[in-house]
């Protein structure tokens, strides 16, 4: 399973390549593509990893309950 950072890579990749205005029409469809289906996977591995960010919290009764993580903020 290819990781998160390579497909971001890929997709930083593809963007260049159609910035760039140096390949034909037929090609930066193409691009374009394969960039509209990476966009989707990042997407969706994003989402996942923002479920498995909640963490468990304990209550002062012991209990624990589900919360999202919420970094420090200074």
């Amino acid at each position: 399973m290819e990781k998160f950072e390579d497909k971001l890579e890929k997709l930083n990749n593809i963007v260049e390549k159609l910035e760039s205005g140096n390949i034909s029409l037929d090609e930066s469809l193409k691009q374009f593509e394969n960039g509209t289906k990476l966009l989707g996977e990042c997407f969706k591995s994003l989402d996942k990893y923002n479920k498995k960010i909640q963490i468990l919290t304990e209550k002062k009764d012991g209990e624990t309950e589900l919360s999202d993580f919420e970094p420090e903020t200074d």
